[in-house]
């Protein structure tokens, strides 16, 4: 810095002057400048982390500004609360051109080097730093420390040590190192004991309990995390049983703050909770305001809430949303739908009005289809239910995504809509982020059916971004030798029509027979309505029955006497498809029935019918609820016997779990073999819920009933077996998989009481 005898005064003796002379006074610099001093250059000394343009950035003091005592202050302070500085001095010297110039002198805290924990026993050095903002190469800010400390405090109090304490230690190594100890005295973990309430008549302590996310400790906590105290966690609880008592009725109830008693052990503690319900308030008048475009009457019957009625908040903001809702799928999503509450103290009641400013109808702007660098624009738009310049509907938004998502192209699919109030539109963003659609896996496995397993199998099921699949899959086992070679195209012509060609090489082999089987198949599909399909599809297919064992049944030795036979198959089918994801429905329904007819050509000749139904239901937080049906007949034609391989197989991990392949239709008498129905009914009902939601793992209870019957039998209900049991679900991803154990109901001579089942395809 240049210096001499006239030119640098200290920043202290320039406020020291100013003050004695105020703000006001002429202001004389060492050589003879008169008036307010203009800063004519502004240095920054001493930053070697921090850059000078950030420096200068944060300044309020200008150059070609007259040069401020306060303003040079309060830029002192802001340097000061970047936290980044140990120290903050200016100094002003003379310019050669006249007025002043200002240098900042600064000293830069040091960065830290290390950052250790020190005392943690219960916790895990790895969990702590997963809540640490903090790591080597930081500031030494004292303030940023801090608050990574209570970071820490905070995590621990979420575990259920809430008397942890966290003391931080700097230790400074030079002036540009440092390092950082967290010690931490961890405390005894306290185990929510018990919850009191006092006060209440209204209601039960267990019915305030259930709404409660503190909950004393039990013998599932290990599994439930019930018994944990947390401060954050306790004041939500307070305003849950503030609103459990305004949807009863009580709306100037007061919950008081908790009272804590810890045990003398201090391992454990009593929680009470002191409520004033006040009195039960009724509700008065129910009235609207503003509709004009949509009948007053319509919106009346969507209020539930009635006059005479115990006043019930949870029910006011259902019958607020609900007319919300309303206009929206109308076409109004800007309609503002607002509740004016008039509570009458002495009279105990509340009139309600419902104002409704409708606004206009709202079209769709823009559609902007963002994160697809592979899938083509048009294969995600014309999955979009709504295009730009149609009335916005959000039902119709959530169709759209249920359509992308099941496409299986993405990881993520996400639809941001917009709002352009000002010109009644509503913009939509489409973000996805893609995943690999295109895999070659060679491997092995073991399926309850099949045993030992090896795959090769090449699938592409995004060709060319255009939405195309091909597969090419090869399989051996100890009961299956395969090759296939499989292509669709989802859109042809950019139409909603399908075309799947497949063709296919297979040899199973049965416990008294094997089957080998060469053909190819055509299909073509059409979309009849939004959820409706409708397709025809044609195989031609040549099988012969051969390795017929000595022992087996008089039925598979008859057949194995054809020979080489050809099927000529024709085969019609109609799905209606609702459900909202295929992988994992929690709601919609699949129905659908397929009738297959042989003998226009070929030597085969039957016909075989199959009616499916399955309905799904969401239960609690990411549960579901599934029942399944299933109906199949089949019968031979022009005198042809029904061949083996199109008979029914109940029994197994897609039929009646428990209960080993076929054995839950006709047997051979002699041979106990397994010969398959012409007829099969199955019901399935299962429970799913999530293990660990992030992996897509999940856990699923089972109840099957279900037989095949004989061609001289009928369908009765007292023929069909029972199974149940649970089981493990998990989209991984290489493709759904499947671990089952499955309990054998009323078994039946020497067959095994339960089995586990393994295998990969799609779940229910």
């Amino acid at each position: 810095m240049k210096k001499n005898v006239f030119g640098k005064i200290s920043l202290f003796i320039f406020f020291v002057t100013a003050m004695a002379w105020g703000a006001q006074e002429t202001l004389a610099i060492s050589g003879g400048i008169e008036g307010e001093p203009v800063v004519k250059s502004i240095k920054v000394e001493g930053n070697k982390k921090i850059d000078t343009q950030s420096i200068k950035a944060k300044l309020s003091t200008k150059v070609g500004e007259p040069l401020s005592m306060e303003t040079v202050r309060q830029d002192i302070r802001t340097l000061y609360e970047i936290g980044y500085f140990d120290d903050v001095r200016v100094d002003v010297d003379q310019s050669p051109e006249g007025g002043v110039i200002l240098y900042f002198v600064l000293v830069e805290k040091p960065s830290l080097t290390k950052v250790e924990f020190a005392g943690n026993k219960e916790l895990s050095e790895e969990k702590i730093k997963e809540h640490v903002l903090l790591s080597p190469g930081a500031m030494a800010d004292s303030r940023l420390i801090d608050d990574n400390a209570e970071k820490i405090r905070l995590f621990y109090e979420t575990e259920g040590y809430w008397q942890v304490s966290v003391f931080p230690i700097l230790r400074i190594i030079s002036k540009d190192e440092a390092t950082v100890t967290f010690q931490i005295d961890e405390g005894e973990k306290v185990k929510v004991k018990k919850i009191t309430f006092e006060g209440n008549k209204a209601l039960s302590e267990s019915e305030i309990l259930a709404v409660m996310e503190t909950k004393p400790a039990g013998l599932l906590s290990f599994i439930t995390g019930s018994g944990k105290y947390v401060r954050e966690a306790m004041r939500n609880d307070l305003e849950r049983i503030k609103n459990l008592y305004h949807n009863n009725g009580y709306i100037a109830v007061k919950v008081a703050e908790p009272v804590i008693d810890l045990s003398d052990d201090l391992k454990s503690m009593e929680i009470s909770i002191s409520i004033n319900e006040g009195d039960l308030f009724y509700t008065g008048t129910v009235s609207v305001t503003g509709p004009e475009k949509i009948q007053r009457s319509k919106i009346e019957e969507l209020i539930k809430l009635k006059s005479g009625d115990i006043f019930r908040g949870n029910l006011l903001r259902s019958d607020i949303i609900a007319i919300t809702d309303y206009y929206s799928d109308r076409g109004y999503a800007f309609a503002d739908v607002v509740p004016d509450l008039n509570v009458l103290q002495e009279e105990k009641i509340v009139n309600i009005v419902i104002n409704i400013a409708e606004n206009s109808l709202v079209r769709v702007g823009k559609l902007n289809i963002l994160g697809n660098e592979v899938t083509r624009d048009k294969v995600i738009r014309r999955e979009v239910r709504l295009n730009e310049g149609d009335i916005y509907l959000p039902r119709l938004l959530r169709r759209s995504y249920e359509r992308i998502n099941n496409l299986n192209y993405f990881n993520t699919v996400e639809l941001v809509p917009k709002p352009r109030p000002e010109e009644g539109l509503m913009d939509l963003d489409i973000k996805v982020d893609e995943r690999s659609t295109g895999s070659m896996t060679m491997g092995g496995g073991y399926s309850s059916i099949d045993g030992l397993l090896a795959t090769v199998e090449i699938v592409e099921g995004n060709l060319f971004g255009r939405g195309y699949t091909l597969k090419l899959k090869g399989e051996k086992s100890g009961r299956t030798n395969s090759y296939s070679l499989s292509f669709k195209e989802p859109w042809l012509n950019d139409k909603p029509i399908s075309l799947n060609t497949s063709i296919y090489d297979q040899q199973r082999y049965y416990f008294d027979y094997s089957r080998r089987a060469k053909g190819f198949g055509v299909t073509v599909g059409k979309e009849l309505s939004e959820y409706v399909r409708g397709s025809i599809g044609y195989n031609l297919e040549s099988v012969d029955i051969i390795d017929v064992s000595e022992d087996a049944s008089i039925i598979i030795k008859q057949q194995g006497e054809w020979g080489k036979r050809t099927t000529s198959k024709v085969s019609l089918s109609l799905l209606r498809d609702s459900r909202d994801n295929y992988l994992y429905p929690r709601k919609g329904s699949r129905n659908s029935i397929s009738v297959a007819f042989a003998g226009v050509g070929g030597e085969n000749a039957f016909y075989r019918t199959v009616l499916d139904s399955s309905l799904h239901f969401p239960l609690f937080k990411n549960s579901a609820f599934s029942i399944r049906s299933r109906l199949g007949l089949a019968e031979g034609l022009f005198g042809e016997e029904l061949p083996l391989y199109e008979r029914f197989y109940v029994g197994g991990v897609y039929t009646v779990r428990g209960l080993d392949y076929g054995a839950a239709g006709p047997l051979d008498k002699e041979t106990g073999e397994e010969f398959g129905g012409n007829k099969e009914l199955i019901f399935n009902v299962e429970y799913t819920t999530p293990l660990v939601l992030s992996a897509q793992l999940y856990g699923v209870i089972f109840y099957d009933i279900g037989a095949g019957f004989d061609d001289n039998e009928n369908i009765a209900w007292d023929g069909l077996r029972h199974g149940a049991g649970f089981g493990f679900r998990w989209i991984s991803p290489i493709g759904p998989l499947r671990l089952e154990w499955g309990k054998n109901l009323y078994r039946k001579g020497n067959e095994p009481g339960n089995r586990w089942e393994f295998t990969f395809g799609t779940f229910f």
